[in-house]
């Protein structure tokens, strides 16, 4: 017989709800902790949100961006990122960096002045570097970005409801959109508690994780509506319990092997993308804890109506919406 690795017992009796008052009154506690954090401290927006400059550089020295960093950082400007820019048509000993500077604190924009300093500096560092282009991003267009990933994360979880209503049913779907807006909100918390800086990247990871969570949620839910329909005198809570119990072995799997691959991003990836890295750690971890402790909650109190309804034929005739092609 084959070795199969296995992250929990082929069969566990877990009671998930003995300690709810603590994991699911403790999530609703850390939703309404992360409300607070956002209306008390905010978030740290980075230059996609509160407007800055990018600048375009080409040069026949390698980029290095720690050397940019150090030669920028010193000049009172706000954030700095520095990003290489490849591409199959550079020449072989061209190299190109983006450059994005937000504006100082009090300021809407840098201005001439400040912009004349930056690109001293920057030929003062590398004699062979030319500004190959300057694009500046102003408050107005900022302010626009935000509402637009805020209407992407709403329109994300209103899609998602709306299929899972019609696979399954409206408890189902309620409680799951439900369950990722905790993962969704706990995480965008914790970066206003800490100051991380929320920029585009961030909103990126935030959708990927909505998917991510969701898939999760998903394969509980559907081993729950098979259970319900095999123990049908079962009491709702043990029938959830259950369901858990019997796809734990594949959830951990799952969160485990997804946590190897982004740790290491995190750990190794560098600068650029340790904000979506860790952004996307914190989500997988919640996403797991929500699937066992938080979907399956909010579908109890919202109720299941067991009753028996006019037989369907077909496979998967379990439900109202169940020969629909989705």
């Amino acid at each position: 017989m084959a070795w199969r690795l296995r992250l929990a017992p082929e069969k566990t009796h877990l009671d998930f709800f003995r300690h709810q008052w603590l994991t699911f009154g403790g999530s609703m506690a850390l939703m309404v902790m992360s409300f607070v954090l956002w209306g008390v401290m905010g978030l740290n927006f980075g230059i996609d949100f509160k407007g800055g400059t990018t600048i375009r550089t080409d040069s026949t020295t390698v980029v290095d961006a720690g050397l940019y960093r150090s030669t920028l950082s010193g000049l009172g400007l706000g954030d700095v990122s520095i990003n290489e820019v490849f591409d199959p048509s550079f020449r072989a000993d061209q190299h190109v960096a983006a450059i994005r500077l937000s504006a100082p604190k009090g300021q809407e924009q840098i201005s001439d002045d400040q912009m004349k300093t930056v690109e001293a500096a920057l030929t003062k560092m590398d004699p062979n570097l030319k500004i190959v282009s300057t694009e500046t991003v102003g408050p107005k267009v900022s302010s626009e970005l935000v509402w637009s990933s805020v209407m992407a994360l709403a329109a994300t979880s209103f899609g998602i409801m709306a299929y899972i209503w019609l696979r399954f049913e409206w408890q189902f779907a309620l409680g799951g959109v439900l369950a990722l807006l905790h993962d969704v909100f706990i995480t965008v918390g914790i970066f206003a508690l800490f100051q991380l800086k929320f920029d585009l990247t961030i909103v990126a990871a935030l959708l990927t994780i909505l998917g991510y969570s969701i898939n999760d949620t998903v394969v509980v839910f559907d081993r729950l509506r098979e259970n319900l329909i095999k123990y049908k005198t079962m009491p709702l809570r043990e029938v959830m319990n259950l369901s858990v119990n019997e796809t734990l072995s594949r959830t951990l799997a799952t969160s485990l092997t997804t946590l190897l691959a982004v740790g290491s991003m995190l750990a190794l990836g560098g600068d650029v993308i340790r904000g979506f890295s860790f952004a996307i750690f914190v989500g997988i971890l919640l996403g797991t804890y929500s699937s066992v402790f938080v979907a399956k909650n909010l579908v109890l109190l919202l109720g299941l109506d067991r009753s028996d309804k006019p037989k369907k034929t077909g496979k998967g005739a379990d439900h109202e919406f169940a020969n629909i092609d989705a």
